[in-house]
Formats: C-alpha cells, structure tokens, sequence
C-alpha cells in the first residue's frame, strides 16, 4: 500500500469559460468540485493505476466533510484526522480558448499542536502497513517547518522509503532527515539552493541530505539525480491542456517505481508519460489512458553527466 500525506488538503472547484477576461462578468460553461490537494491527486492516479492506496492528512468543518464524502465517492480509503478549522477551498479558471488555468489557493486551517499530535499518532499507524509514504504539498498555518521532517524520520525508522514534494522552508528543514526521493520543480530547485542551473541545484539537495532528486522541468520533462546516476527524460510531444495535477501524476508513477523497484530510465519514462496524459485530462489526478499508452515507450532517457559532489547548503 502506498500512503499519501496532504496535510493541507482542499475542495477543488473547477470553472470552465470561453475566454478570461481580467474585470469582466463571466458565464461558466461547466463547474466541477472534488476532493483535492497534492496528495489526493496522488491517490487518485494510484488508484486509476489498479494500485492500493490511502489517502490521510487533515480535514475540518462543512469543506472537509465534503472532500470525505467526495472521496468516498471516487472509492479512495481515508484516514483524516479532524481538525476544528475549516478545509480550504482552491477556485480554477479554465480559459477554454487558450488553455491556460488561473488558480486562486485559499492559506487553509490554522491547525492546533494538539490536533497535530493526533495526526502523528494516525499517521505512525499507517505507516506500519505502507511500502512506500508520499508526502505533498504546502504546510497549513500552525504546523511547524520541520513536519515533514518529522514524518520522514518516522517513516525510516520503519524502513519505508519517503517521497517528499514541498517547497520552500518545509523542503529545505526535511532534507536532513533523508527522505528517499525529493520533487521539486525548477522555480522550487533554485529557492531552496540559489542555484540557476537544474543539476547543480539537484546535487545541492543530494548534498544536504536527499537520497535522489527528480526535477520537474515543465513540458521539457524530468531531470534526475540519483545514487546510480543522472537522466534526462524528455516527453515526445508537448500537448495543450490543463497542467494542474502534472506533477502530482508524476510522483505517483515515482512512487509506484520506488515500490517496485525498477529501474531509474523505465520509472522516469513511466513519470513524463503519465504527467504528460495529465495535460491531456480535464481535472487533477485525472489522466488521458489512451495518451499515457502511446507516449510510455517514446519517452527519451538519456543519461547525463553527474557533476562532482558539492558541499551542504548554508
């Protein structure tokens, strides 16, 4: 079973129109909710892949209640600790003549020390049952910086492998624990290093305390840097569509790979053409089969040179 963290999960309401147009009155030509958060669209992947997944994290109020039930609809097991805040909410605005996606992301609950213990305590049950954990997204307010942390030392001291995708603070005070496989994207790789070029910056986080790092690098694919080298994989084809979920999908297939233990070229290969299906998909954690199935085995991995060991970050 693969185990999937959202600590800041959300209910994630979709808008289609026509055309944006900034200061404008718009008519909606569909709307779609459903539960949300990095990790759910984890989930959601795993579960569309036939593999045994459990969704937990926090959920509070009238919002949380809906991403349960939402969940339940879409047969995905949860274990989500309450919380007296309320679930936040994210609002997409899906400009159907260009493609592109405008998104507005509410901060979520302020989560109490005592309602963080009590996830602690659910989540050290999971894990006894997990191959390998995913932990995603942002930290909602309450939480310290070190949580993640907290939950990949957890993780390892029941030798289950931990995949972490977070940014910022939450990234930078994890990586000294050793999570299994950090994914960050190029914006998130230069903020925690301060490094501009992809590799270097993926051997920093290496270097600061990442067993292997895989960089999202937009529609030009992944870049990975590993204990048994560095790749490139480059999709086939750039498609237009909804990139909400990319990522997200690209862990999934990450994990999956982590868990079955197969190679670093066929697990990267399987990450751009299920991120890539998801462009193809209307909805995060959603993805195109029929693309996935074309693009699995045109997906370009090559290896690249590893640049030599850097010193830990400052």
């Amino acid at each position: 079973m693969i185990l999937t963290v959202t600590l800041n999960p959300a209910l994630d309401i979709t808008h289609r129109v026509d055309r944006l147009r900034p200061h404008s009155a718009h008519r909606v030509r569909d709307v779609g909710a459903r539960a949300g958060g990095k990790g759910v669209n984890v989930s959601r992947v795993l579960h569309t892949l036939g593999l045994p997944t459990l969704v937990t994290g926090l959920a509070g109020g009238p919002t949380g209640e809906a991403v349960r039930r939402e969940l339940c609809r879409a047969e995905l097991p949860e274990l989500l600790t309450p919380v007296d805040g309320e679930t936040r909410r994210t609002v997409a605005v899906v400009d159907e003549h260009t493609g592109d996606t405008t998104t507005l992301l509410e901060p979520g609950p302020v989560v109490r020390p005592e309602e963080w213990r009590s996830f602690l305590a659910d989540f050290e049950a999971c894990v006894e049952r997990a191959t390998v954990v995913v932990l995603s997204g942002s930290l909602p307010p309450g939480l310290p910086e070190d949580a993640y942390a907290t939950l990949v030392h957890a993780a390892r001291a029941r030798a289950v492998p931990a995949v972490l995708d977070t940014s910022g603070p939450a990234l930078r005070a994890a990586l000294p624990a050793g999570p299994a496989l950090v994914k960050p994207n190029a914006d998130e790789l230069t903020e925690a290093t301060g490094e501009s070029d992809p590799r270097r910056a993926a051997q920093a986080l290496r270097a600061a305390g990442a067993e292997a790092v895989v960089a999202s690098l937009g529609p030009d694919g992944l870049l990975a840097v590993t204990p048994e080298g560095a790749w490139r994989a480059v999709p086939p084809e750039r498609l237009r569509g909804n990139p909400t979920g990319a990522g997200d999908a690209a862990v999934a297939a990450l994990a999956r790979g982590l868990a079955a233990g197969v190679s670093w070229p066929r697990r990267l290969a399987e990450a751009v053409a299920l991120s890539t299906a998801t462009v193809a998909a209307p909805l995060a954690g959603s993805f195109d089969p029929a693309v996935h199935r074309r693009l699995r085995d045109a997906v370009d991995v090559h290896p690249v040179p590893s640049l030599p060991p850097l010193p830990p970050l400052s």
